[in-house]
């Protein structure tokens, strides 16, 4: 399929590693123009040296927990260069843990990092998608929306407050031209699983490669997803193939999510 992304622009968030990084580059490999942001300077110009079809693939450093400073930083790049077509909203997930003995503060710190980031960088680049009329904007979240997960307490309470926040975009924003979709990763192989396995070992007693062969038992394809078949829904639903997919949820897991 050509899924026309040649003279697209698209803001990739947390992309310097796992899902982020893998999405970067497969958007620039369909002929997007990549902007990179995540806080480490160092990781985002490695990044940028490594998508292909070298364009106008830049970067911007912001840290994820200052929503002010992400916004203005965000609003000083497109004054001096370009707006985007496509925003893919992706940070790391809060530590695990149950969620009755979670403090107030990993609930904010939660909240600031994904919902309102996710806010201000919508209200932000959705003027230049509505002058174009032509706007994506991806969620990268979690299957717990569907199905909470067991000790991802703080996560799962997070991850469904982006989903609602997502679909009430979706119905405002769709007669622009702007579709609003999350995409729900199951267990992929990044930092992030390989943290969770060394918890779920160090507390079970068994191996890591114990826990982790447990956690593929539960998923249909008796695997974990590689990041870039994430990415490659992501870049779908960035396309103008996916124009009239709106406000759903779409679970990338082997089918391990039990619910329809």
């Amino acid at each position: 399929m050509d899924l026309k992304l040649n003279n697209k622009y698209a803001l990739v968030c947390g992309s310097t590693a796992g899902i982020g990084k893998a999405t970067a580059i497969a958007l620039a490999s369909e002929g997007a123009n990549v902007t990179l942001v995540a806080r480490n300077e160092a990781k985002l110009k490695q990044v940028v040296s490594e998508l292909p079809n070298s364009k106008n693939h830049r970067y911007i450093v912001a840290d994820f927990s200052n929503p002010g400073e992400l916004q203005s930083k965000v609003s000083e790049f497109i004054n001096e260069h370009h707006g985007f077509h496509i925003l893919v909203n992706n940070t790391g997930g809060p530590a695990g843990g149950p969620v009755f003995s979670a403090k107030l503060e990993e609930f904010e710190n939660a909240f600031t990092q994904h919902l309102k980031c996710n806010h201000v960088l919508a209200q932000t680049i959705v003027p230049f998608m509505k002058e174009a009329r032509y706007g994506r904007i991806i969620n990268i979240i979690s299957t717990s929306v569907k199905q909470p997960l067991d000790g991802l307490g703080v996560s799962n309470t997070i991850r469904g407050a982006v989903a609602s926040w997502s679909k009430t975009l979706a119905n405002e924003l769709g007669q622009y031209g702007i579709t609003v979709n999350n995409v729900l990763p199951g267990a992929t192989d990044t930092d992030r699983l390989a943290e969770i396995i060394k918890n779920k070992s160090a507390k079970t007693g068994h191996s890591e490669e114990e826990s982790a062969n447990a956690m593929k038992s539960g998923v249909p394809a008796k695997r974990f997803a590689k990041p870039e078949e994430l990415a490659y829904a992501v870049t779908f639903l960035a396309s103008e193939c996916a124009s009239y997919i709106n406000g759903v949820n779409l679970p990338v897991d082997g089918g391990r999510t039990k619910s329809l």
